[in-house]
């Protein structure tokens, strides 16, 4: 992480940071979306409690130094929820993400309070914007084998083994960018996945076959015997989000599946609904299989089709 992108919040929000990074062990990524969702607030305090010289400054140059320790205490909690309002209408925030700026100002007004920053938490009552978990958009059975059947390319090998994964073992983009060859053994795979919490997912025959097609590719790139990383980029080095985003949607528009709604975390939803529906897998495998820290998290996999509801019918025994 850059430390410029949080030189510009106020000093307690880059202990704050600092502290998710160091204490709390979450990801770049995690602090990243929290300092974001943090810094749109804080513009907006600016410019609420007129702490601005220039009212013409621009929305991304706003300077939040004039946002002191005694400020930040004095907020009130129909001032949050203003601020909540104007990301709505203004900023057209889903109640999704407009939650997710709800717990980022309940942690870091508890670490304040935690810290003796403040005599009392002003947003302890606050309360989030109800939201009902949407079904994760995935692709069906058919879907994703024509998706792996539409690989092809210079670096067909390496791409067909990054969606073998993606679909078989439901991991996230940064898992498997980080897998490294030393992570594989025994038909077992080390995944790191968030707060560096680690877990073992367990390779099927796909994913040994597709590894094993790629590896020998892998190797005769001039100086990959060196690299540790499993998947390599054209440029010699680990391949990184953004070619593995381009693999992906490049794919699912050869194959006629860039449909609304898919991304490449898609692909996990695709994983887990898969092993759910079709291979009979219990909610709790699936928990430790994606990593999730709560069953809640893991149950939205567990939606039917409308096969599996006719087939439930089928078995009533009053037929």
């Amino acid at each position: 992480m850059r430390r410029e992108e949080l030189s510009e919040l106020p000093k307690p929000a880059q202990n704050y940071c600092n502290y998710l990074l160091a204490v709390r062990n979450r990801s770049p990524l995690t602090v990243l979306e929290y300092a974001s969702d943090l810094r749109t607030f804080f513009r907006w305090m600016c410019q609420k409690r007129s702490l601005l010289e220039d009212k013409s400054t621009a929305w991304e140059k706003i300077p939040m130094d004039a946002l002191t320790v005694e400020i930040l205490g004095s907020v009130e909690l129909c001032e949050v929820y203003e601020f909540l309002a104007y990301c709505a209408d203004i900023r057209q925030n889903a109640p999704k993400a407009r939650a997710r700026k709800v717990v980022a100002l309940r942690r870091f007004y508890r670490y304040m309070l935690t810290q003796k920053l403040l005599p009392v938490n002003p947003l302890e009552h606050l309360e989030a914007p109800d939201s009902k978990p949407a079904l994760p958009h995935y692709l069906t059975l058919d879907e994703s084998r024509e998706l792996l059947a539409a690989v092809d390319g210079r670096h067909k090998e390496r791409d067909t083994a990054i969606l073998t994964l993606f679909l078989h073992c439901g991991l996230r983009l940064a898992e498997l960018v980080g897998i490294n060859l030393h992570d594989i053994h025994d038909s077992k795979l080390t995944v790191t996945g968030k707060g560096s919490k680690q877990r073992i997912v367990y390779l099927n025959a796909a994913c040994e076959a597709a590894i094993a097609a790629y590896l020998p590719v892998r190797n005769k790139i001039p100086g990959a015997l060196e690299l540790d990383a499993l998947f390599i980029s054209g440029q010699r080095n680990r391949v990184n989000r953004g070619t593995v985003q381009h693999v992906v949607y490049a794919t699912l528009e050869k194959a006629g599946l860039n449909q609304p709604g898919m991304s490449v975390h898609k692909l996990r939803h695709t994983a887990a609904t898969l092993l759910y529906q079709h291979g009979g897998v219990d909610v709790r495998i699936l928990q430790e299989l994606l990593g999730h820290e709560n069953l809640g998290t893991t149950e939205i996999y567990t939606h039917v089709s409308n096969e599996q509801l006719r087939d439930a019918q089928g078995k009533n025994p009053l037929l």
